[in-house]
């Protein structure tokens, strides 16, 4: 009843010129969204800022007519979900999910409370969702489709180093969509002639050693899959390569930034500011199974010249003119 009402507030609202959310006019309860990331605050600023960004782009302001809850789980996974049983409690009407972390431990937790996924790189291999365009149940979202990404991510590292013979692939193995980034991954080494050597980083003690062994192995460059580490231990993983000697690409820019080689793949940010659309639906009364997914539209190029020179590499004029952004 609570979110029915909430849903007809807001229906009446939009019958209004010039309209904004008009819930703390109307003296209703203001609705409640719980915003969740399992990393620490600083580590998703970006992307929760782009998040509160899309909403007050639709008239949402915080405090005003919207409470936005922030829980982190500060790079500790297992304690997500008594962070998210607290927001239940608090009766919120969306959970906004900052990654597969959470949406897992989301969707364990409540069958009736949407769930808006910021990304996940294959919410249906997951079990996420039943299909992109009929989600089904209380999750919906954007999606990142990892498994089109990696091929592009294998043509850029090649083109930064031709004699890419064989590339050494630092993943989560057990991660429910990682068999089939390998899959995709190794049609497109088949084609371009690259051999694929596959390392278990799913403990960050294994980072170090994961670079070494690529290196022992022979390894002419390195490709890391989307995994949470990456975003936790960017920094490590940019050490570790450049220790190694290791030309290294990644999917997201923090590890760049962070002093790591380049990175190609969707633009986060851009999904976190769509993201609010989905809120925005849902607190005036859609359900969430019955909103597509829908899929990356900006895709993001960076290369880190300094990086490249610490490990001796010269980056290609024709890869510098592709990029979105280059870090000096």
């Amino acid at each position: 009843m609570r979110s029915r009402r909430r849903a007809i507030v807001a229906a009446l609202a939009l019958t209004l010129p010039g309209w904004k959310p008009l819930f703390a006019q109307t003296g209703a309860v203001l609705p409640r969204v719980g915003f969740v990331a399992a990393a620490h605050p600083k580590e998703v600023a970006a992307r929760e800022a782009a998040f509160r960004a899309g909403m007050r782009e639709l008239g949402y302001e915080h405090g005003r007519n919207v409470i936005i809850d922030s829980r982190y789980g500060e790079e500790r996974v297992e304690r997500l979900p008594a962070l998210i049983e607290e927001l239940l409690r608090s009766r919120v009407d969306v959970i906004m999910s900052a990654g597969p972390p959470v949406t897992r431990a989301a969707r364990q937790l409540t069958s009736s409370v949407p769930i808006v996924m910021g990304f996940d790189p294959d919410p249906v291999g997951s079990g996420a969702i039943a299909s992109l365009a009929r989600p089904g149940g209380n999750v919906t979202g954007l999606s990142i489709l990892g498994t089109d990404l990696t091929g592009k991510q294998l043509e850029y590292l090649k083109a930064v180093v031709p004699r890419l013979a064989r590339v050494a692939v630092l993943g989560h193995p057990t991660e429910p969509y990682s068999a089939e980034l390998l899959r995709t991954l190794r049609q497109a080494a088949a084609t371009l002639g690259v051999a694929v050597d596959v390392h278990d980083v799913s403990d960050p003690a294994r980072i170090e050693g994961a670079f070494a062994a690529a290196r022992a192995d022979g390894a002419d460059g390195v490709l890391v899959m989307s995994n949470p580490l990456v975003l936790f231990h960017r920094a490590r993983f940019a050490q570790a390569a450049t220790a190694n000697r290791l030309p290294t690409i990644y999917p997201t820019t923090e590890p760049v930034d962070a002093g790591g080689l380049m990175s190609y793949g969707v633009s986060i940010d851009d999904l976190f500011r769509r993201a609010a659309t989905y809120v925005d639906r849902i607190l005036r009364g859609a359900k969430p199974g019955e909103l597509p997914v829908e899929l990356p539209r900006t895709f993001v190029l960076v290369v880190n010249i300094p990086a490249a020179t610490r490990i001796g590499l010269t980056i290609p004029p024709s890869v510098l003119a592709r990029a979105d952004r280059v870090v000096h």
